[in-house]
């Protein structure tokens, strides 16, 4: 392949589409109506690149929205659904899905995470060669005069609706059976919603979160996440607080839609699932309905065979369940340099989900006594303090004890101290000025040292730092760390993490070279 239309030239120039600092702030300071122009300019795009937002309805769409477990939800689906592909040993091969996608976001080592196609992200060349291909139809199409759409650099959709563009023209291209849109924020004006007639829609536990744009209230959140409602499309949803359920019930019904609220299904009361977290019990029941609906409209097992909680889960639905992965959720690892160090990671970026992160790391630490507890924590917000302090309410809670960590390290999200990031975790959307005076970092550690004083606090410039200081600090003994926050810190940390590994294995290799082995 051309060097210069290869998937780091492609990653290169889909960095440059990403709106910067001033302009997201611009874009909240406008309000939550301002996001309603999304939509049509969407459309523009879609057709300038040559289709019709109607032309997606044969990709037997699944679109889901939700504040909290989108992600877990949308893969859960894709695993079962991934149980049904044809095999040798398949009676009816000729009738089951050919491949499933899966549309999700954010990534956390590299960005072609977010399309993925049977459980795995699609390749450098596929990425590479779908990137060009959108890229030249654009830039062919290009009006002749400045048209009135806001969201665009240089002619071209912004980062997350380029994405978004881009994996619907691959799974068209690859042809998928069914594909599993996750909404990026909201539901009404969110990119996503150019979809005309999925075949089902769910929304996953709703909570506060990207205010700017959504309104501070619950039902403000709700009216927007049941924005994917379309007519006559099964929708589903988990148990929510009493004033957002009102609010999606009165949605389907101006719709024309019915909309079922999914309780706990028993069968997982013993079932290890895939994802780590007592809470992943929600999303996985969420995700068995879903799937029962669209399996059942597809043809592929009977009309409610499994509506009835009182059924057995068939065995493609457990294994789904169960071999289910999600990086950065949930995610226990032993390091491979320190036997005594196990890093917890998992994103929490609202109050509701940094608690449950807190929940989680308290069941999953060791039960030794004499064990460090360390947090690597980041959230590049003004409300980054307020989660500090509830994750410390909860652990403290949750191991009975007022000090759940003897050290706690706030750093950036930029991943390596000399070479800054990796082109896949670039983000412009942050302040420059905040991450180069370390301002949030410093706001984190005066609050921390308000609410534990006899922590000793830390703050790094990088995530690597922060990686080499937890190390540090292990100094032999059994060391818990966990890493929540920001998404964007999971990612880089799991980068650091992985290469390291990666590393490793090479100079094992070469050693073994160098001894004739």
């Amino acid at each position: 392949m051309n060097s210069e239309r290869n998937y780091k030239a492609a990653v290169q120039s889909l960095n440059s589409l990403q709106s910067n600092f001033s302009a997201v702030e611009a874009i909240r300071k406008q309000g939550p109506g301002w996001n309603q122009r999304a939509l049509p300019e969407m459309r523009s795009w879609v057709r300038r690149i040559g289709y019709e937002p109607s032309d997606f309805d044969k990709l037997n769409l699944i679109h889901i929205a939700g504040t909290k477990g989108k992600g877990s939800t949308s893969s859960f689906i894709s695993s079962i659904l991934a149980q049904y592909l044809p095999t040798p040993k398949s009676v009816h091969a000729e009738r089951l899905p050919t491949s499933v996608g899966l549309y999700t976001s954010p990534h956390l080592r590299f960005v072609r995470e977010r399309i993925q196609i049977d459980g795995r992200p699609i390749s450098e060349e596929q990425f590479a060669k779908y990137f060009w291909e959108l890229w030249d139809r654009l830039e062919a199409t290009s009006p002749a005069k400045e048209e009135h759409e806001t969201r665009n650099v240089s002619g071209k959709p912004v980062y997350f609706h380029y994405l978004t563009l881009m994996a619907l023209h691959c799974y068209m291209q690859e042809k998928v059976g069914s594909a599993v849109i996750e909404c990026g924020i909201g539901g009404e004006y969110d990119t996503t919603n150019i979809l005309e007639k999925p075949l089902t829609t769910g929304v996953t536990s709703l909570g506060i979160d990207h205010v700017a744009m959504l309104g501070d209230t619950i039902e403000s959140i709700a009216w927007h996440k049941a924005g994917i409602f379309k007519p006559g499309v099964p929708a589903f949803t988990v148990p929510q607080p009493e004033q957002a359920l009102a609010v999606l019930y009165e949605r389907a019904q101006q719709t024309g839609t019915e909309l079922r609220v999914v309780d706990e299904h028993p069968a997982l009361r013993h079932l290890k699932l895939g994802l780590q977290g007592d809470f992943q019990r929600v999303n996985a029941s969420l995700a068995i309905a879903i799937c029962a609906s669209h399996l059942s409209r597809l043809g592929y097992i009977a009309p409610n065979s499994i509506s009835d909680q009182a059924c057995d889960l068939p065995e493609e639905f457990l294994k789904g369940l169960e071999t289910v992965h999600l990086g950065g959720r949930c995610e226990t690892r032993q390091d491979t340099d320190l036997k005594g160090l196990t890093w917890h990671i998992d994103g929490g970026h609202t109050l509701e989900s940094i608690e449950l992160a807190g929940q989680w790391f308290a069941t999953a630490t060791t039960s030794d006594q004499g064990a460090l507890r360390v947090l690597i924590f980041n959230q590049q917000t003004r409300d980054a303090p307020a989660l500090a302090r509830r994750l410390h309410t909860t652990l403290a809670s949750a191991l009975k004890d007022d000090r759940p960590f003897q050290h706690a390290i706030f750093c950036t999200n930029t991943t390596y101290k000399e070479a800054g990031y990796k082109a896949d975790l670039v983000s412009m959307n942050t302040s420059k000025d905040d991450v180069d005076s370390l301002r949030v970092q410093r706001e984190l550690a005066h609050a921390y040292d308000q609410i534990d004083p006899k922590a000793r606090v830390h703050v790094l410039d990088t995530i690597e730092e922060a990686v080499v200081r937890a190390k540090e600090l292990a100094g032999g003994k059994t060391v818990e760390v966990l890493v929540t926050g920001s998404l964007h810190l999971v990612g880089g940390l799991i980068e650091v993490l992985e290469s390291e590994t990666e590393r490793a294995h090479q100079r094992m290799a070469t050693e073994r070279t160098g001894s004739g082995q």
